[in-house]
C-alpha cells in the first residue's frame, strides 16, 4: 500500500468517525431533551436553569461512551437511554458547582455565561442539586421499560451512585479542594484524578456493559480501560489550561494557576505530561483491542478524548 493510499484510508476513517460523532451526538441531544422536565409550576425557574445548564452544548462524550460500551457487549434495548441522560446530568451538575464562587469562580463555560451568573448563586447551587437528583429519577425510569432486567438496572444504579459519590467524583473533588494552595505529592494527585475525573468515565463503560448483561470480568476490564483514559483526559486538561486560549477552550485558561492548584504539568512539566497521555492512551487502546470484538469508532473516540483541543 503506497503512502497516497494510506492517506486516503486515514481520511476515510476520519470522515466516517466525524459522521458517527454527528449522528450519535444528535441522538443524545434528542434523548436529553426527552428526559428534561417541563418548565412548569411555581418552581419552573429551576427547570429552566437545569435546561440552560444541560443543553449548553458540549461533546456528550460520557453518554456516547456508555452507549458504545453497551453495543460492544451486545446490548440492543432502550434501557440504556435513561442512563445516558443521567450520566450527562451528573456531569453537568458537577460543572455547575465547579463554576460557583466557592469553587473555581468561573463566569464562562462553552463561551457563554455560567449558570450562577445567569440565575444567581442560589439558583446555581439548586440547579446542580436538581440535576443530581433528577439524574437518578431518570435512571430509575429504566425499570418501567418492557423486557428490562431489574437486576441489571439495580446493579447499574449502584455503580452510578458509587462513581458519582464520596468514593468517586465527589471524593476526588473533596481532596482537590483541600489541596488548593498546598504542595501535594504525585500520589495524592493521582488519587484526585482517578476519582474526580476517572470515576464518571469508569461508570460510563461499566454501566453500558452491565446493562448489556456482560460478565464481571468484562465489566472490570472496561473499568481498567476507563481509568487510564480518565487519567490521560485530566492530564490533557492540565496541558490545555496552560497552552490553549480562552477562545479555543470556551472557558478561561490558566485557572489552575489562579486557583493555586498543583497539576500534572506543574509537577512534571509539559513534555512529560504529553508523554504520559500517550502512554496511557496506548495502554487503554491495547486493552480494548484485546477485549474484542474490534470497535474502530470506540477506539477513535477514546483517542479523541486525549488529543482534543478543547
Amino acid at each position: 500500500m503506497n503512502c497516497k493510499t494510506c492517506d486516503n484510508h486515514s481520511e476515510n476513517n476520519e470522515a466516517a468517525f466525524q459522521k458517527g460523532l454527528e449522528e450519535r451526538g444528535g441522538q443524545i441531544e434528542a434523548i436529553l431533551r426527552a428526559y428534561l422536565p417541563e418548565a412548569a409550576g411555581p418552581q419552573r425557574v429551576i427547570m429552566e436553569a437545569m435546561e440552560y445548564s444541560l443543553m449548553a452544548g458540549g461533546k456528550r462524550l460520557r453518554p456516547m461512551l456508555m452507549q458504545e460500551a453497551y453495543r460492544l457487549c451486545g446490548g440492543q434495548g432502550r434501557e440504556i437511554e435513561p442512563f445516558m441522560a443521567a450520566i450527562e446530568m451528573i456531569h453537568t451538575y458537577s460543572l455547575v458547582h465547579d463554576d460557583l464562587p466557592a469553587m473555581d469562580d468561573d463566569e464562562l463555560r462553552r463561551n457563554r455565561k455560567t449558570t450562577h451568573i445567569v440565575y444567581g448563586e442560589d439558583m446555581g447551587i439548586l440547579a446542580g442539586d436538581a440535576l443530581l437528583n433528577f439524574a437518578f429519577e431518570t435512571a430509575c425510569s429504566a425499570f418501567e421499560m418492557e423486557e428490562a432486567d431489574a437486576a441489571q438496572i439495580g446493579k447499574a444504579l449502584g455503580i452510578l451512585a458509587e462513581k458519582a459519590g464520596i468514593y468517586g467524583m465527589v471524593g476526588g473533588q473533596v481532596v482537590d479542594v483541600q489541596s488548593t494552595g498546598k504542595e501535594i505529592s504525585g500520589e495524592t494527585l493521582d488519587f484526585i484524578y482517578r476519582l474526580k475525573t476517572g470515576a464518571l468515565l469508569e461508570a460510563c463503560l461499566m454501566v453500558g456493559a452491565v446493562l448489556a448483561g456482560a460478565e464481571e470480568e468484562r465489566v472490570n476490564a472496561l473499568e481498567s480501560i476507563a481509568c487510564k483514559i480518565g487519567m490521560a483526559f485530566q492530564i490533557r486538561d492540565d496541558i490545555l489550561d496552560v497552552e490553549s486560549t480562552q477562545e479555543e477552550l470556551g472557558k478561561p485558561t490558566h485557572s489552575d494557576e489562579k486557583n493555586q492548584k498543583t497539576t500534572f504539568v506543574t509537577l512534571n512539566g509539559p513534555k512529560h505530561a504529553k508523554e504520559e497521555t500517550e502512554r496511557l492512551s496506548r495502554e487503554a487502546i491495547r486493552e480494548l483491542r484485546a477485549l474484542g470484538p474490534q470497535d474502530p469508532f470506540l477506539e477513535m473516540l477514546l483517542e479523541s478524548l486525549i488529543h482534543r483541543k478543547k
